[in-house]
């Protein structure tokens, strides 16, 4: 009776114990996070960070990419595998207050010199010169988590294991953004390669009205050579255009895990409307929205957890064993019940004394790890918000800046159309019309780039607002 009153008296000193925190957590820094955007001040609660990648991108075309970029995607797979290991070692951490069973079956046979006191005394009771021995046992261990150094080891593996989804995600948001942008510039290159095919014809058309008057005395060769000059320009870019598109379908088919191949789009980039404004709502909803964040958030959750488990590795270890089974020096009574059984239980308190020096290494090194993840997560932060910032501006300026474009686009079509009615009637030289048809070539390309640029800055809001992975 007595010796279960003890059992339970220290059962309950243990739980007295477990209670006990041998190291304070250091919590996420909200400051960390402003509360609105320096391009967006005003800025309400809601976010397209929220809307579905289907919804946010409505081509089926694009949809299709995404989708099988998603699926088939090697990086993406490799990051996938990434949270298995994870889930595994979180399982396996999960064990780690469960105590060990090992069941151990020896036997052993020892012949000691027969001059010796083993040897004396074995000849002498027994009548033989070596013993045998025989055991079957099984032996129990349980180390009882006194400072929660087992507990923080599995907060450590559920906050690896959330990291690692985390980074999955935010390499979703990039996969998709990556496949938007390569479609929109794919279509880019389309528009670009009709606008050289259409001026080289333009050119030829001059170059032929140029040709009949070298014909007739009333142009020089110059003239004649600076035509086909012009016309050349834009010969050489149709080849060049259709290298660009072939390679971006290159990209497009590795990106989404297939083999280069031609990507079909029944879509131009003129059908494509651009948002004049999109809602980016506040830092903490993309804070608690962005993957990389919450990462970083979940690192400074494992740094606690280590930290912990490093401060408890200075305290003393209790450890209860037990171990029973059968034992005979001859194999006829190995199993002779009860004679043959045994049994022994033990417990031990380690306190760590000539190690103490490096435990307490390892303990000031997670101190300093745990003060690196909390400046890693202010500068995720930090990077977040200036991302989600350059979006915005990059949405109000390049409106603006394809406005500018698309109505000097206008401008040079004008001009190219009055320089060639003045030079059918004389009114202009050849010079002008070369001119404003080499303008009016760099302004339609140059619109293109622009309306890519809008549709890549809303996509990048999209991506730094945390959208994608959903």
């Amino acid at each position: 009776m007595k010796n279960h009153i003890n059992i339970l008296i220290s059962g309950a000193l243990l739980l007295i114990l477990s209670a006990c925190k041998v190291s304070k957590d250091i919590e996420t820094p909200k400051s960390a996070v402003p509360e609105t955007y320096r391009s967006n001040p005003d800025a309400g609660a809601a976010s397209i960070a929220e809307t579905d990648w289907r919804s946010f991108f409505s081509d089926k075309t694009l949809q299709t990419l995404i989708d099988s970029a998603l699926v088939r995607n090697n990086d993406l797979l490799i990051a996938q595998q990434n949270i298995e290991i994870a889930r595994l070692r979180l399982t396996q951490a999960k064990w780690g207050n469960v105590p060990t069973l090992n069941l151990q079956v020896s036997a052993s046979s020892t012949n000691p010199s027969e001059n010796s006191l083993n040897g004396l005394s074995l000849s002498q009771f027994v009548g033989q010169h070596h013993i045998d021995d025989f055991t079957a046992a099984a032996t129990l261990s349980w180390e009882a988590d006194i400072w929660g150094k087992i507990k923080n080891r599995k907060k450590a593996a559920l906050s690896q294991y959330l990291q690692s989804a985390e980074a999955t995600n935010a390499l979703r948001t990039i996969i998709v953004s990556n496949v938007a942008k390569g479609f929109y510039n794919l279509l880019m290159l389309d528009a670009q390669l009709d606008v050289a095919r259409k001026n080289l014809a333009l050119n030829q058309r001059t170059l032929d009205m140029i040709n009949l008057r070298f014909e007739s005395g009333q142009v020089t060769s110059l003239a004649q050579q600076q035509a086909e000059a012009q016309r050349l320009v834009a010969a050489q870019l149709v080849p060049f255009l259709e290298q660009q598109i072939a390679i971006q379908e290159n990209a497009l088919s590795v990106l989404t895990g297939s083999f280069p191949k031609a990507v079909e789009r029944q879509i131009l980039l003129s059908d494509l409307a651009v948002a004049d404004k999109l809602d980016a709502g506040v830092p903490s909803q993309m804070a608690g929205l962005r993957p990389d964040v919450k990462a970083a958030e979940y690192y400074l959750q494992e740094a606690n957890a280590r930290t912990g488990a490093a401060k408890a590795e200075l305290y003393p270890t209790l450890t209860i064993t037990a171990s029973g089974g059968v034992n005979a020096f001859e194999a006829s009574n190995w199993f002779t019940m009860p004679a043959s059984l045994f049994g022994s239980v033990a417990g031990g308190l380690t306190q760590p004394l000539l190690n103490g020096k490096r435990l307490r290494t390892q303990y000031e090194v997670s101190k300093a790890e745990r003060e690196k993840a909390v400046i890693g997560f202010r500068q995720s932060v930090l990077v977040a918000v200036g991302e989600v910032s350059n979006a915005l501006v990059s949405i109000d300026k390049l409106k603006l800046q394809y406005e500018a474009a698309d109505n000097r686009r206008l401008q040079l079509a004008r001009a190219v159309n009055n320089a060639d009615m003045m030079f059918k009637s004389g009114m202009a030289n050849y010079l002008e019309v070369i001119t404003a048809q080499d303008n009016l070539l760099q302004s339609e390309l140059g619109v293109l780039v622009q309306k890519k640029a809008r549709l890549d800055a809303a996509v990048e809001l999209y991506r730094s607002l945390g959208g994608g992975w959903r």
